[in-house]
């Protein structure tokens, strides 16, 4: 054979190639991975509206106590009388937490007409004279005997968002909204039906909260450009002349990033916000030894319960709850953003705009960087009226979350109780207690002795 002498064929040596050099552990790298896994599984969402909330409910009712003692004291009262009543609220709104999170998706849609009508009848009720009071100027809320009195204008809000998604969704599947006045009514003429309520007793905060609710809403249901402007143009129009046209509103917008009190002392509740937080330094003087709470910083436990969460806890505290809402948000999000059905869509973008504007608002006028609006800081500060509709909206996510087809494939397989329940995708199997340990024993049986 050409090219072997002994007639065989030539032996093939292999190639030897250059050892490769081994990758250096990258903790960074490792880290960035293992979140990313985190992020994507199917119950990230479910977990963390769940966690998030209760953590900040928690939170809150602990700077509450500590914020509201002294101002109990000064009127005469027990020092933890405010925060029983907060402890009540919280209670009363797990309650519906746990109502709504298990109520089906059908039901919250049947439920948002009568929502709406109640919330109209009872922000109506608020301007008849002797039923109706004012609070702090603002004719918004209904005395319910004693001590306790509810805002019928927080009850709004949950009723746009139920009322608005069941809207949208059922233009949606009617294929109505490609047009304009389909986009727009009755969404917008309710919504400033619901503007108008409340700016009859002057609150402005609620307001612009439930201005931002509506645009969440038009936003999430693909709006266009130029309808989002004109909207948010005539809204704007209206905002400046409400604040042009009121001397208090004025003169809260130039607070803003002010560091003396001025003339008459009308930036002291801003200013002394900042002197709360500039003196908590990084980890806070501990619970309970705040100094502006003795008199100096109004509405300590309620709109500027943020100022003495950062002097007693300090920038770790305040960080803590900023990213527990950050959490919050990115959830609604994901919630919004993953399924399939659009009244799902609607309500969880609403809920998530809700929340996320309202906590912005807040915080930002703490800091100095918005003006003071008088909204509370959502799960957080003093107030029944604010925290009872915004946890049943908080269910409202925590259902929404858990009726994805994964997470509920994942809640099945962890709990065996969700395996009998139809999903999106059929059928779970069932993974019952006694139907695991038989398919077990079977399978074990089956291997050779030598592997058992």
């Amino acid at each position: 054979m050409p090219g072997s002498r002994t007639g065989r064929p030539p032996v093939q040596r292999p190639v030897r190639r250059p050892a490769a050099r081994p990758q250096r552990d990258n903790p960074l790298l490792r880290l960035h991975t293992r979140a990313r896994k985190a992020w994507d599984r199917p119950l990230t969402a479910y977990y963390l509206i769940l966690g998030g909330s209760a953590l900040i409910t928690v939170l809150g009712l602990v700077m509450v106590y500590s914020a509201s003692q002294i101002t109990a004291l000064q009127m005469s009262l027990p020092g933890s009388f405010f925060f029983r009543k907060q402890f009540l609220a919280a209670v009363i709104g797990g309650v519906l937490l746990l109502i709504a999170s298990r109520m089906p998706v059908k039901l919250h849609r049947a439920l948002a007409y009568p929502i709406l009508a109640g919330a109209v009848c009872l922000m109506a009720l608020v301007q008849v004279p002797g039923i109706g009071m004012a609070v702090n100027g603002n004719q918004n809320w209904i005395s319910l005997g004693g001590s306790f009195q509810i805002q019928p204008s927080e009850f709004g809000k949950l009723a746009l968002v139920l009322w608005g998604a069941d809207l949208l969704a059922r233009k949606q599947d009617k294929r109505l909204l490609a047009q304009w006045k389909h986009m727009l009514v009755p969404l917008v003429p309710v919504a400033f039906m619901l503007l108008g309520l409340i700016m009859l007793g002057g609150d402005m905060g609620t307001a612009i909260i439930l201005t931002a609710i509506l645009f969440g809403l038009l936003w999430t249901a693909g709006a266009p450009t130029r309808l989002f402007v004109g909207v948010l143009s005539i809204a704007a129009a209206i905002g400046v002349i409400l604040i042009r046209t009121s001397p208090n509103r004025m003169a809260r917008l130039q607070c803003i990033g002010a560091t003396d009190p001025g003339p008459g002392d009308a930036c002291w509740q801003a200013v002394h916000g900042i002197y709360a937080l500039a003196s908590g330094g990084i980890f806070g003087s501990g619970l309970g030894a705040s100094v502006e709470k003795w008199g100096q910083l109004p509405e300590a436990h309620t709109d500027f319960i943020f100022a003495v969460t950062g002097e007693e806890l300090g920038l770790a505290g305040t960080l803590s709850v900023l990213a527990l809402f950050a959490a919050l948000g990115y959830a609604g999000i994901r919630v919004a953003g993953r399924t399939e059905d659009p009244f799902v869509r609607y309500a969880a973008g609403g809920v998530t705009t809700w929340i996320t504007a309202q906590a912005v608002i807040n915080i930002g006028a703490v800091l100095g960087l918005l003006p003071i609006a008088g909204v509370p800081l959502p799960l957080f500060s003093y107030g029944g009226s604010a925290l009872l509709p915004t946890m049943f909206a908080i269910g409202l996510l925590i259902a929404f979350a858990r009726d994805e087809p994964a997470a509920r494939a994942a809640l099945a397989m962890r709990h065996p109780r969700f395996g009998r329940k139809r999903g999106a995708g059929g059928f779970v199997p069932d993974r019952s207690p006694r139907r695991w340990n038989t398919m077990r024993r079977r399978a074990s049986a089956a291997r050779p002795s030598g592997e058992r």
